[in-house]
């Protein structure tokens, strides 16, 4: 079907400063909007107050507006433009509560702005924690036991009923702001109190708790005439009970059987058509690991940080194809800017891992409580892309910048068997190299399990790295090992350590043995097709997909992942180097570890 009738101007709703919870991934959904609309011939309003980023550039939009992100400003400039469509759901939650706002003042309706992608009355059913409830039960989707309050007394009175622990979610609310387990009356009054003030309803829900469940994402997307489709599986290394974004999570889902795949990508679609969302959604569901039962945790009608990961990890952009339909193009009419054969009505396929490990700021902030909960901590975030488990965890490890090299953290030898028992039942930002830690004690798989509460299937993964640490440190290093230790994704200073060579040593013999990494192909479809535009990851295997010419080339090196002192500011330099070689005939390689 062709673009809407009567749509000439859009206006964009960015996402404002970097905050915890809500980083660069909305100034990359803003940009890619901009562009859609721009390329379907639409004149381009947007209002973002972060000058630092890409998206407020004049040559991305056709009019920029840099003002507060408030119900009023907004109002104010749609009054004086007069936009045909108002697209709220590229700029997170901030974009979303902005258009609630405007559409209860009755500013949309008297202005006769068009409310694109996601309905109003789709937005309210997914973050109106009650409607959420209900539409839940109406489609006989399980939902863990739960109550809608408003006051502290209604919370403490449920909770009561209920028993602890419980798990407070305020409506309305980003990154889990205001949210938090409480495992007494004590604890659930303070956190009721803090989420009842962030929401922007003055609501929250209080759910029985399933922390220990696995917790599984699907990004989904739909079109106006119903077509729709799951663009990638998602699974969080940690239980339920750690934020999402607080939580090493790896695509697609790794543990799950055929039959739970299927189970949750068919709720998955049930639950976006019944929603009757038109664009991207992100659905978080809690799968117990001993049975076929589920829980819908939560459903965000945006586009959000797993979009931002899932577009990374599968080449698919979702807020480019969420954009197109906002304005009525269906999936089978978004041509795929990868393949330029395929359209965005195929699934993408993936034939690799992809790891997300948060980057949080203790760095800076080191008598911070380090530990985690469904209340976000990190900035930021490194993704890596490998063949293997073990080999993108150790990639995306030595990414964060935070000296650290693989899984070996002296501090730990230091500790006890029951302090190293200790910290492993606490979710924080250092547990992973705890336990580490504890397989080169000996611990048991099962042990490490039931403390953890993490599948065995990862905690094989880490067993399978700390064995292969032994190997190197007790047998003579032959090109067969060195070898298998690149595979695995050791680095070279690692190697090194563990068999008393230099990192230049382990190099050079590496390179004497023909031991060197190749570069293979993001496609979204798995080499099905010819890949026009697509980007790479290296690996120690034999095909080399890169394939470059003869031409000039300078490479641009990214800023990593977001972080204190470090910001979007620096993704904003970068693209503007990219450009200005563009302009001169040069061609630019960028290499960056943020999705």
């Amino acid at each position: 079907m062709p673009r809407k009738k009567g749509l000439r101007k859009v206006m964009v709703i960015g996402s404002g400063p970097i905050i915890i919870g809500q980083a660069a991934e909305f100034d990359y959904a803003g940009t890619q909007a901009c562009r859609a609309l721009k390329e379907e011939g639409l004149e381009v309003v947007l209002v973002n107050s972060n000058p630092a980023t890409i998206m407020t550039d004049a040559n991305i939009a056709d009019r920029v507006y840099i003002e507060p992100l408030t119900p009023e400003f907004v109002a104010s400039i749609i009054k004086k433009e007069k936009p045909d469509g108002l697209l709220p759901t590229l700029g997170g939650q901030v974009g979303l509560n902005i258009a609630l706002k405007l559409a209860q003042s009755g500013v949309i309706d008297e202005e006769e702005v068009e409310l694109l992608g996601t309905p109003l009355s789709s937005i309210q059913k997914a973050e109106d924690r009650e409607m959420f409830k209900s539409m839940m039960e109406e489609i006989e989707e399980p939902v863990p036991e739960s109550t809608i309050v408003s006051t502290v007394e209604d919370a403490v009175a449920f909770a009561h009923q209920l028993g602890y622990p419980v798990i407070v979610r305020p409506a309305y609310t980003l990154g889990g702001t205001g949210g938090g387990v409480a495992h007494n009356a004590r604890e659930l009054a303070e956190i009721t109190a803090r989420g009842l003030k962030y929401s922007i309803i003055k609501q929250a829900l209080i759910e029985k708790s399933v922390a220990g469940w696995k917790e599984i994402e699907y990004e989904v997307i739909r079109d106006a005439k119903d077509n729709c489709l799951t663009i990638c599986s998602m699974e969080n290394i940690d239980p339920v009970g750690i934020h999402t974004g607080d939580s090493i999570v790896v695509a697609p889902a790794q543990t799950l059987t055929d039959r739970e795949y299927q189970m949750l990508r068919t709720a998955s679609l049930k639950i976006i058509r019944a929603l009757g969302i038109e664009g991207g959604c992100n659905i978080q569901f809690a799968l117990d690991p001993k049975s076929f039962q589920y829980y819908v945790i939560e459903v965000n009608p945006r586009v959000s940080r797993s979009s931002a990961l899932a577009s990374k990890a599968t080449g698919y952009p979702i807020a480019k194809v969420a954009s197109k339909i906002a304005i009525g193009l269906t999936l089978d009419e978004i041509e795929n800017a990868v393949t330029r054969k395929t359209y965005a009505c195929f699934e993408p396929t993936i034939d690799y891992v992809v790891l997300k490990i948060p980057r949080w700021p203790f760095d800076k902030f080191s008598l911070a409580d380090r530990l985690l909960g469904t209340q976000m901590k990190a900035t930021g975030e490194v993704m890596s892309i490998e063949r293997s488990f073990e080999a993108a965890l150790l990639k995306a490890i030595r990414s964060l910048e935070l000296g650290l090299t693989g899984l070996i953290v002296d501090a730990y030898r230091e500790f006890d068997d029951n302090q190293l028992k200790q910290k492993m039942k606490e979710a924080d930002d250092e547990r992973l190299f705890v336990l580490a830690e504890g397989f080169r004690r000996g611990f048991s798989l099962n042990e490490i399990a039931a403390l953890t509460k993490i599948d065995r299937f990862f905690l094989t993964k880490i067993r399978n790295i700390v064995a292969l640490e032994k190997e190197l440190k007790e047998r003579e290093l032959t090109p067969a090992i060195l070898k298998k230790a690149k595979e695995t994704g050791f680095g070279d200073g690692d190697i090194g350590k563990l068999t008393g060579f230099t990192e230049n040593e382990i190099r050079t013999m590496r390179k004497a043995h023909g031991i060197s990494p190749v570069y293979k192909m993001v496609d979204t479809c798995a080499g099905e097709f010819e890949a026009v535009t697509p980007y790479y990851y290296s690996s120690y295997e034999k095909e080399n997909e890169a394939l470059p010419d003869d031409g000039r080339k300078i490479v641009v090196l990214g800023a990593g992942p977001i972080r204190i002192g470090q910001g979007i500011e620096f993704d904003y330099c970068s693209v503007h180097s990219v450009w200005a070689l563009k302009e001169e005939g040069i061609q630019s390689i960028i290499i960056n570890n943020n999705p």
